[in-house]
């Protein structure tokens, strides 16, 4: 359970790639001589983040790799901010975007599983660990989640944060009221 005045004052909800909103593993390749790197996303935890777009919240991922499968699933999920840090630095990029926002760390969740994440975990006000997080990570977070990362744990933060807000119901509700009506397409 997340506390419901908590909850209310959480205006930025960051998340890590690999661990998170992946299940960790990482397909390499090579294409005509060019690096190919390949990640698989969990469908539901896209809608959870859309979920907390629409609830106002702002939305970021910060991740320490450079990946053009992160940058492709941020533009898909219009994600608010995005930060890849090729060493896995995540601290200032955060400390960056939030203040060009305006947004204090206290009014900031992030959902993290290794130590990498620890930094930010340690200073925002919802540090939130996923199923699969290392011990050291699930010692520092007010919030354990029952979902790995990768298979449904994004979604699942992102309904445990909507329902202590009271935002859940006016979010999944208006999200399938706009796709109830005919839309206006062309057919070929």
């Amino acid at each position: 359970m997340i506390d419901p005045k908590l909850a209310k004052s959480i205006r930025f909800v960051g998340f890590d790639i690999d661990g998170v909103m992946t299940d960790g593993g990482i397909y390499l390749g090579d294409v005509d001589g060019k690096r190919l790197e390949l990640k698989r996303y969990d469908i539901q935890d896209g809608l959870g983040v859309t979920m907390l777009r629409r609830a106002g919240i702002r939305v970021g991922i910060l991740t320490g790799r450079v990946s053009e499968s992160v940058r492709l699933r941020a533009r898909e999920l219009n994600v608010d901010d995005l930060a890849q840090d090729p060493d896995g630095y995540k601290l200032g990029a955060f400390q960056q975007l939030i203040e060009t926002h305006g947004i204090e760390p206290l009014e900031c969740a992030f959902v993290g599983d290794d130590f990498p994440d620890l930094a930010l975990l340690r200073i925002v006000g919802l540090p939130v660990a996923v199923g699969n997080a290392v011990p050291e990570v699930v010692r520092e977070c007010r919030v354990h989640l029952d979902a790995a990362g990768g298979r449904g744990a994004v979604r699942e933060f992102c309904e445990l944060l909507l329902k202590a807000r009271g935002d859940w119901e006016s979010a999944w509700q208006g999200y399938v009221k706009e796709r109830s009506a005919t839309p206006q397409t062309t057919r070929t």
